[in-house]
């Protein structure tokens, strides 16, 4: 067998080394074109085969006329890289690779006929490795979800691959995923940039920098797998990345925010930290909450923010800020002068970066990437801020309110 250098890019190497640690079930690699990762997940499930005997795979794409020319193809391909060439019989009808050693079996679907899982017939053993390719063009979770329960039953060594695109909405269900934490799943983002410039060519190279230079939002969204938007989107400068504790620990002012709310709007809290020298806005806590009171919610504060802190909150509700006092918190309303909405969120788009940590800001990650503007009927976008789904961009607004109201920020 040949070298894995040879088959799977540098950007990929380490990410192999968790796969084979074993700590991981689901593993989620997304990125632009170019980046290998279709090749590496295919390599990965011939190498899951050859290390557990008793295991098969299935293969899925959303439409079973694609799979042929894609992901068989793709397979087939990983075989010869890894010089297993004769050691695999490749057949169409039914479309299906095998092991000669020992039997296992490689299953292709179509989800488009799922009658088709019912009749999986294997000669021994279970099926242990699933891969669904343009995972995006799934009906969503649930559908993947339904298709693993009735695959992956029996045995101890199950594995999951899910590829794709990221797709320009960045609400659209395969972001989410992506961006949602979950034992045992890891997640790998990855570009033509890591791909030896020899694998790609010259001339994918040259169409790749000259959309860069041309067309730098497609670019992004192509080449680097960025979730650019529909152009109806508020915020074009979220970043999600972890926030350290070092990081933390060097911000020089921290200020939390509260938005009220009890049912079915939650309450919610966030902690913030500002640099003005790189205006950039740090997202680095929260807590949210239904059907909570004020001295409840108090005592969640308390266990986040440091007791000299101060929290600015939503003063349509004095009396709240006042129960926050009264629990020992340093609690001011936050200050809304006429048109302070648009002033607030203008301020917060024409920062360099809004940094969230999406592990530890899971819902105000959520909030700031998925926050759209309001649209007519005829699709044309309004200048209007939807007021939905925006309790944490309320919350941080209120954290922040003291520096975007001082004149020259």
């Amino acid at each position: 067998m040949t070298t894995l250098s040879s088959c799977i890019s540098p950007a990929f190497y380490e990410l192999h080394k968790q796969i084979k640690s074993g700590q991981y079930h689901t593993i989620v690699c997304k990125g632009g074109r170019g980046s290998t990762k279709s090749s590496f997940v295919s390599v990965e499930i011939i190498l899951f085969l050859l290390k557990h005997p008793q295991c098969h795979a299935a293969v899925f794409r959303k439409v079973g006329n694609t799979l042929r020319n894609s992901v068989y193809a793709q397979l087939q391909w990983a075989i010869g890289a890894l010089g297993l060439t004769g050691r695999f019989k490749c057949t169409v009808s039914p479309m299906e690779i095998t092991y000669l050693a020992t039997g296992q079996k490689i299953l292709f679907f179509g989800l488009d006929k799922p009658e088709k899982m019912k009749s999986i017939k294997l000669p021994f053993g279970y099926i242990g490795a699933v891969w669904f390719e343009e995972a995006d063009q799934y009906a969503g979770e649930a559908e993947i979800r339904s298709v693993k329960q009735s695959t992956l039953r029996g045995g101890e060594d199950a594995l999951t691959f899910l590829s794709f695109n990221p797709p320009a909405a960045s609400r659209n269900w395969a972001n989410r995923y992506a961006r949602e934490s979950e034992p045992g799943k890891l997640v790998h983002h990855s570009t033509y940039l890591t791909t030896p410039r020899a694998w790609l060519g010259s001339r994918f190279i040259a169409d790749a920098e000259h959309l860069r230079d041309t067309k730098p939002t497609s670019y992004r969204h192509e080449y680097l797998g960025e979730a650019v938007g529909n152009g109806t989107q508020v915020f074009d400068n979220i970043r999600l990345e972890t926030i350290s504790k070092k990081q933390i620990a060097a911000f020089n002012e921290i200020v939390s925010g509260v938005d009220w709310g009890w049912y079915p709007d939650p309450w919610a809290f966030n902690r913030t930290a500002y640099d003005a020298a790189r205006r950039t806005l740090y997202i680095f806590d929260e807590a949210t909450r239904r059907k909570c009171n004020n001295f409840e919610t108090a005592e969640i504060v308390k266990q986040h923010i440091d007791a000299e802190e101060d929290l600015i909150a939503d003063s349509a509700e004095t009396k709240s800020c006042a129960d926050y006092r009264e629990c020992g918190i340093r609690c001011f309303e936050a200050s809304k002068p006429p048109h302070s909405v648009k002033q607030s969120m203008k301020w917060l788009q024409g920062l360099t970066a809004i940094v969230i940590d999406p592990k530890i800001c899971l819902e105000t990650a959520k909030e700031f990437s998925e926050y759209e503007y309001e649209t007519a009927k005829d699709g044309e976008v309004l200048q209007a801020f939807v007021d939905a789904d925006n309790h944490h961009i309320d919350a941080v607004r209120y954290a922040t309110n003291r520096i975007w109201l001082r004149v020259g920020t």
